[in-house]
């Protein structure tokens, strides 16, 4: 925009709004503001950004006259108007809700989050948002943690990043992560909803020194509460609860994370619609050879070891007792299908690619334990 002997209204305005923002940027408040560049206040959905702008600091520009800033080249009115915007989102960034980890401020909640109460839009994520999300993070020690454990589905994320480190993004930029070879704006977005979805649940919690809060996906913590009761519970537990407590809940998760094929094969083996089926019986229904079954019931294994990494011990905890309250005759009925999810989510070895585990046999058990077919089939 050239400033002109008779300014319009419009300009006037932009003028008058500029020079109000620039006086509550400058005041003691938003020190913490001033050597942040104005690309923090950017948004992906943003257009006509002025481009000359956005790597100055808010110091350096808000030290520069208004005149000055008009006549650079590159901007006009519209991104003089979109620089002004950029000012405005500065100011209603809250500075006392700084993350010290990071230096940064964070933005307030209304709106600037890019949230939409517990919504998540990604192309409203910016630096400053990203800032917070990470900070919450590791002022909460989740650094450690898989990425994968706390995604809404792994149906939306690379596999290859399901065990990567939550630390591992949180000390990168937005821009940084962006940059990334491999990390394209799919990849981006599983990472960011993950931060997110963890944001949202404990940024506003609270610290009591003789308690700690454990964040575990919702469905394997029913799993995890009822094995943990059965390790102290005398008895068998009965096949309907067996099934509502820990079969359908790990069931449900290979539904939430995984597609249908997938989902098809575990109801198979763990007989949801008929008898439990061998690997040869689940191939021929299914019209897949066994390696490629072999290659499912791995993934199975990986989508529940990401979500669960302790419940291969807490699981086969479990199933040794279960095995000393049956030592003096066969194992209970009660328990086939309980024997079947062990071996389904947590085999006792890697089911090869390209054919059956090493036991010497066609067709793998389940583990040590033989669950018979109604047609006396090994499975």
């Amino acid at each position: 925009m050239k400033v002109s002997r008779t300014p319009s209204v419009e300009e006037l305005q932009v003028v008058s709004r500029y020079e109000s923002l620039r006086k509550i940027l400058l005041s003691e408040h938003y020190a913490e503001h001033l050597d942040k560049p104005l690309a923090y206040w950017a948004l992906p959905t943003d257009r006509r950004l002025p481009l000359a702008f956005l790597g100055r600091s808010l110091r350096d520009l808000l030290g520069t006259q208004f005149g000055d800033l008009i006549a650079t080249p590159g901007i006009g009115q519209k991104k003089i108007r979109s620089f002004v915007k950029l000012l405005s989102r500065a100011a209603n960034t809250d500075p006392s809700e700084l993350p010290v980890e990071f230096s940064v401020v964070t933005a307030v909640a209304k709106g600037a989050a890019g949230q939409g109460g517990n919504g998540f839009d990604p192309a409203s994520v910016s630096e400053v948002v990203w800032a917070q999300w990470r900070a919450s993070v590791v002022r909460h020690g989740l650094g450690c943690e898989a990425l994968g454990r706390f995604a809404p589905s792994l149906k939306h994320m690379t596999r290859v990043i399901w065990n990567a480190p939550l630390a591992e993004y949180a000390r990168l930029s937005l821009a940084e992560m962006r940059g990334m070879k491999t990390h394209g704006e799919k990849r981006v977005r599983a990472i960011l909803a993950v931060f997110h979805s963890l944001h949202v649940l404990i940024s506003t919690m609270g610290v009591q020194d003789h308690l700690v809060v454990r964040i575990v996906p919702r469905l394997i913590d029913k799993v995890e509460n009822w094995v943990g009761r059965q390790l102290q519970a005398p008895g068998l537990p009965g096949a309907e609860e067996i099934a509502t407590c820990f079969v359908e809940p790990l069931l449900e998760q290979i539904r939430t994370d995984a597609g249908e094929q997938i989902v098809r094969l575990a109801e198979n083996r763990l007989g949801l619609h008929g008898p439990i089926t061998s690997v040869r019986q689940a191939a021929r229904t299914m019209g897949l050879t066994r390696a490629r079954v072999y290659q499912l019931l791995n993934e199975i294994n990986d989508i529940i070891t990401v979500r669960w990494p302790l419940g291969r011990h807490q699981v086969y905890e479990l199933r040794e007792r279960f095995d000393r309250e049956t030592a003096d005759g066969e194992p209970a009925a009660q328990l086939a299908q309980f024997y079947a999810a062990v071996e389904l989510f947590y085999p006792a070895a890697r089911r090869g690619a390209a054919g059956p585990l090493e036991h010497g046999s066609e067709d793998e058990p389940l583990d040590l334990h033989m669950v018979l077919s109604a047609d006396g089939e090994e499975t």
